[in-house]
């Protein structure tokens, strides 16, 4: 039976992180960026999806008073379509609302419809598009917000 747990990102995580960062995007977040977010960004938490402790994924927020953001979020493309972001979602979700977040918002690639999927479920809606947001391709991003309250 496969061990599967959700644990806060720790500083020995990066480099695992980041090679599900490098499976998944196309502008990928370097070292560099994980280890300043985790090191000297006070309103950063990030948690990791471990399956056999090799990480699968990660989730990253920032919470500011009661408003919570996504600043990124992947599954590792060999194991998608089996719940891991669902699981991941709900985790920070939870992890929000004890946290007295009452707002959570995200961005997401126009063309990500299975992301955009995912957010519904858990009551996100579209509240506006950031035009050419994307640098690798300057792919329009639709803002997507709910109330956690």
């Amino acid at each position: 039976m496969s061990a599967f747990v959700i644990r806060q990102m720790d500083l020995v995580d990066v480099p695992e992180v980041v090679a599900v960062e490098e499976a998944t995007f196309t502008g990928p977040w370097d070292a560099d960026l994980f280890y300043k977010e985790l090191c000297e960004n006070d309103h950063a938490y990030y948690f990791v999806a471990c399956l056999d402790n090799k990480i699968i994924g990660y989730i990253g927020t920032w919470v500011v008073f009661e408003d919570g953001q996504i600043t990124n979020f992947a599954v590792h493309p060999d194991v998608r379509g089996q719940k891991i972001g669902e699981k991941l979602f709900g985790y920070v979700m939870t992890f929000m609302a004890g946290r007295g977040v009452e707002r959570l918002s995200l961005e997401v690639r126009v063309s990500n419809t299975t992301a955009q999927s995912l957010y519904r479920k858990f009551g996100l809606v579209p509240g506006g598009i950031r035009k050419h947001y994307y640098t690798d391709n300057f792919e329009d991003a639709i803002v997507m917000w709910v109330s956690i309250k």
